[in-house]
This record gives C-alpha cells, structure tokens and sequence, in this order.
C-alpha cells in the first residue's frame, strides 16, 4: 500500500476482531472511525443473530442493511416531469399576461 500523502493519516482499525490499515484525510477521521464502529456493531449483530455464517456473508448482509437504510433515508428522487409542466404553465402564463401588456401599448 502506498504511503499516505501529507494530508493523509493511516488509522489501524478493527472490524469484527480483525485489524485493517486504512488512509484518509485528516479531516475525515473521525467520520471513518464512526463508519468502522457503525460496520462493526451491524456485523455483530447479525453475527449474533445466529442466522448467517461466514465473514464474508455477515459482510454482505451488513452491507445490504446499510445500503437499504441509507436508501431508505434519503429524499426521494424529484418527478422532473411535474416540474417541466409546471415551468410551462408557467411560462404559458407569462407569455399569455406579456401579450396582453403589449396590447395596452
């Protein structure tokens, strides 16, 4: 792994009893350390739900349970479509009140 540049730190961090070596920016440490203790408690927990076996699927479940809350958290995506028809409305209304002021002159 290359060293990390200036504004680099590399933290050890453990997830589910085993240690990774991992760089980000100074500024992002401590997001990363939320996110690894966040990863880890997930992982745990559906470990100790007895029902998945194997690192690498408690990973992957983890994974798909962040990925769906983060998902589920975000705002929905804007209709454009709602939006395009209001804006010519809109518009259609602007030329409609424009033509009659040209009218009073």
């Amino acid at each position: 792994m290359p060293s990390p540049s200036p504004h680099h730190v590399s933290l050890d961090v453990a997830i589910m009893g085993r240690e990774f070596r991992v760089a980000c920016p100074e500024e992002e440490r401590e997001g990363l350390l939320q996110a690894v203790s966040h990863l880890d408690r997930k992982m745990r927990e559906i470990r100790d739900a007895g029902k998945v076996i194997g690192l690498e699927r408690i990973a992957i479940m983890a994974a798909l349970n962040i990925t769906h809350d983060y998902l589920a958290a975000r705002p929905p995506e804007p209709d454009t479509r709602v939006y395009r028809e209001r804006i010519d409305r809109l518009s259609a209304m602007l030329d409609q009140a424009l033509a009659q002021q040209d009218n009073l002159f």
